[in-house]
C-alpha cells in the first residue's frame, strides 16, 4: 500500500504496529545494564537522593528505546513482512513512536525521580528523543538507500 493512499491516521497505527517488529527483550537488558552501570556510578559518587535515581532512569530508557528502534530496522526476519517494508519505506516515520514514548518516559522519570519542574523535565527530555529520531532515521535511510531488506 503506497504512503499516498493512507490516511495520517492509518499511517500512524501503521508507524506504531512497526515499532514492534524491534528486539524489545534484548533492548531491555540492554537498557537495564546500562541504567545499572550509571546507578553504580551514581552511588560511588556519594550524593545519595531520590534524584540521583533520574539520570539512571533516563539512560536506560534511551538505550533501550535505541536499541529497540535500531534494531527493528536492522532485522531481516521476524513479524509481518508488510510491516517492515513499510518501516523500510518510512524509515523517519518509524522512528517517531519510539522517540515519543521516550519522551513521555523520560519526562516522568525526571518529573517524579528528580528535581525538575514539569517543564524542566519535558525540556531535558526533547534532547534524547531527537537524538533517537535522528539516529533511527539516518539507519533506516542508509539501510533504504543500499536497497538492503
Amino acid at each position: 500500500m503506497a504512503h499516498g493512499e493512507m490516511s495520517r491516521r492509518e499511517n500512524r497505527q501503521v508507524a506504531v504496529a512497526a515499532a514492534t517488529l524491534g528486539p524489545w527483550r534484548t533492548a531491555a537488558g540492554v537498557g537495564a545494564v546500562v541504567g545499572a552501570t550509571d546507578l553504580a556510578i551514581e552511588l560511588i559518587d556519594g550524593d545519595w537522593s531520590l534524584s540521583m535515581l533520574a539520570g539512571p532512569a533516563g539512560w536506560g530508557l534511551f538505550f533501550f528505546f535505541l536499541v529497540g528502534t535500531v534494531g527493528a530496522r536492522l532485522r531481516r526476519e521476524g513479524g509481518d513482512k508488510r510491516l517492515r517494508r513499510w518501516a523500510n519505506e518510512h524509515p523517519w516515520q518509524a522512528a517517531l513512536p519510539a522517540a515519543g514514548g521516550l519522551l513521555v518516559l523520560n519526562t516522568l522519570a525526571q518529573l517524579f525521580l528528580g528535581d525538575a519542574g514539569v517543564f524542566e523535565a519535558f525540556f531535558e527530555s526533547l534532547f534524547p528523543a531527537a537524538m533517537l529520531v535522528t539516529v533511527a532515521g539516518v539507519v533506516g535511510s542508509v539501510k533504504k538507500a543500499r536497497g538492503k531488506d
